[in-house]
């Protein structure tokens, strides 16, 4: 795109400009440059573009340009394949709204209680995020109503089909309006996204940045390994490779547990990310390890999915993936914003087939390397935050300032000892500096937030 890529060259509302430069959204991103501009425009968009490339951004500073903060009703819906990443999405919306005074967003996903949704849906929304079986399950009882409905969004569109999620893409269809602006995002651009364009789009503008995109500089090892001596090599490469946050994908849940358990007897703290956890303890898990207090979380490829974490600087293959694609998207979460990364797999003889494959794909980038003796330890691993839960969030109305401000009350603990604060519908999370952690608990225990005491512990 010719001209300025400054956000200020666009055509936003004053109060969002403003806010971005606050956060520090100062440039645009490609796909950003390439798209916002028909997303303002109220084009239907059909872009192509890596995770990670800021395309949340872009879609959501078009929904937000054009919400009417006085009419309440539900004015974008944002569909995703997985509660993770519609997590991710509202979060990074409220972000970009934060000088837009009394915007209603509200997440539905599955795997959260639906009563608490119905008692939030008693006020509409202006934005709702979503995962497709829960936003039909709404829609089928009437507490989700889209006649007002301005912009659709499918966020990550091939991995929703990927999943199985076509018929209810069409059931939810039935609901919308035909007149409003549809906006596909997905990172491949297989045949069945063409056929959902033809079908859920008018006159789309195809944008796909995938190819002016720069590769990811990532260095690529594998070690040859054997069944039994595999999680002692997977320590082992830990110590040798890992930095302060390291991503450990297993084939299957069960394994997912004993890599877990293994480190764990080890000193090193991992925590497993699988299909078994219930919802509040997927939340516990995934804010421990973005706020520092884990150094290795270990997940399956459907687990994982949705997670993004900045400054992630090693990608662990426990055991190769069946298929190169999988191989590719799993490495691709390290290497961000045009950092270097690194990604280490650990290969048994009955896996050559798969590691051939990959190789197949991207000849020469594989270096084998011997398994690493067995260290002494690598002090990057120790975690320098604690997280602390609070048995209150944005439903007693709690903000980031009021737990600031009370753990920083009459000598309690430095400003510059707090991390980042979480808050969520019933809970909040608080990353500490480790060597703060007991201050800061008995600075929360102690005291009222807001004029009530809260149950407060620290995360294990």
């Amino acid at each position: 795109m010719s001209g300025s890529n400054a956000f200020s060259a666009l055509e936003l509302k004053p109060e969002l400009v403003r806010n971005l430069a606050e956060i520090d959204y100062v440039e645009m991103t490609l796909v950003q440059a390439e798209t916002l501009p028909r997303l303002l425009a109220g084009s239907d968009v059909l872009a192509r573009a890596k995770t990670g490339s800021g395309k949340t951004a872009a879609f959501g500073l078009a929904v937000l340009n054009k919400l009417r903060v006085d009419s309440f009703r539900v004015q974008a819906l944002v569909l995703c394949p997985t509660r993770e990443l519609a997590d991710q999405v509202a979060r990074e919306i409220r972000r970009l709204a934060r000088t837009l005074p009394n915007i209603k967003i509200l997440t539905l996903c599955g795997g959260a209680p639906i009563g608490r949704q119905l008692a939030s849906l008693q006020h509409s929304p202006h934005i709702v995020v979503g995962t497709p079986g829960r936003v039909l399950k709404h829609l089928g009882k009437g507490t989700v109503e889209l006649g007002g409905l301005q912009t659709l969004v499918l966020d990550e569109a091939d991995r929703m089909l990927d999943m199985g999620f076509t018929d209810e893409l069409d059931a939810i269809l039935k609901y919308v309006p035909a007149q409003r602006q549809t906006l596909l995002f997905s990172a491949t651009y297989p045949d069945a996204i063409a056929a959902i364009s033809d079908r859920v789009q008018r006159d789309a503008v195809v944008v796909d940045v995938t190819d002016d995109e720069p590769a990811a500089r990532i260095t690529q090892y594998w070690c040859e390994v054997s069944r039994e001596n595999r999680c002692a090599d997977l320590v082992s490469a830990i110590c040798e490779w890992g930095g302060a946050l390291n991503l450990v994908f297993c084939n299957t849940k069960i394994d997912c547990a004993e890599v877990a358990d293994y480190l764990k007897a080890r000193g090193i703290i991992g925590l497993a990310l699988h299909g078994d956890l219930d919802q509040n303890q997927r939340n516990e898990v995934l804010v421990r390890f973005a706020n520092r207090s884990a150094s290795v979380l270990i997940a399956t490829d459907v687990a994982a999915r949705g997670l993004d974490v900045d400054d992630l600087d090693v990608v662990f293959n426990y055991e190769l993936p069946q298929q190169p694609e999988i191989y590719t998207h799993r490495i691709g979460r390290t290497a961000r914003a045009g950092k270097k990364g690194l990604a280490v797999s650990l290969v048994e003889p009955r896996e050559v087939r798969r590691l051939l494959d990959i190789e197949a794909a991207q000849p020469d980038a594989l270096v084998q390397r011997p398994v690493p003796g067995s260290g002494s330890g690598n002090d990057a691993l120790v975690p320098t935050m604690t997280t602390l839960q609070i048995n209150g969030g944005r439903k007693n109305k709690l903000r980031p300032g009021d737990i600031l401000g009370t753990l920083t009350a009459d000598g309690g603990i430095e400003a510059n000892a707090v991390g980042s604060i979480d808050l969520l519908d019933a809970c909040c999370f608080v990353a500490i500096r480790s060597a703060q952690a007991s201050v800061a608990l008995r600075q929360l225990s102690g005291r009222s937030i807001k004029g009530r005491k809260y149950r407060v512990r620290i995360c294990k």
